[in-house]
């Protein structure tokens, strides 16, 4: 155990395993997109699809300007972060890879992801742009992952910070 893990445990802070990581991402819904830009990264709230392997899957809603789609198939690297916090319990999760379009394998040309990949949560702003807008199936495919958790007991009524008046 390097320094740093040893400074995260001391505050309650764990490194989840690589089995404890499926079981997340395969229980959450939602995370954040991360894509290069010559200036800040580019962050975008996004609903994903994943069936317990190394990619995640997700529709882009892309117009003629799709600065998304274009960051996305420029990109050599991404980052997504899967992330649940309560009061005293957390997850996190920071996947990196690369973001591509997936092939369109349907007869008729449709892009369509299978059941088990299509992200389990759909903003109504997808499902009303498939009939007008294009949308595109694309993938993350994950080459590293790093997951933390931290989970505590609340502390104790006379354990209360001063902060609320009591001292």
């Amino acid at each position: 155990m390097y320094k740093r893990q040893e400074e995260l445990g001391a505050y309650g802070i764990d490194r989840m395993d690589d089995e404890g990581i499926e079981r997340f991402l395969g229980m959450q819904s939602q995370g954040v997109l991360g894509l290069p830009t010559d200036a800040e990264p580019y962050l975008l709230p996004m609903s994903y699809g994943y069936d317990s392997g190394d990619r995640l899957y997700f529709y882009f809603l892309v117009g003629s300007e799709s600065r998304k789609r274009e960051l996305a198939d420029v990109a050599d690297a991404a980052t997504f972060l899967v992330y649940n916090a309560e009061m005293f319990h957390w997850r996190s999760v920071l996947l990196t890879g690369r973001v591509r379009e997936r092939e369109t394998g349907d007869e008729d040309g449709s892009a369509t992801l299978s059941e088990s990949r299509t992200p389990a949560w759909r903003p109504e702003l997808l499902e009303t742009a498939s009939e007008t807008e294009e949308t595109r199936p694309y993938e993350f495919l994950i080459e590293d992952w790093t997951g933390l958790r931290h989970d505590i007991q609340p502390p104790a009524m006379d354990q209360r910070s001063s902060r609320d008046g009591r001292e």
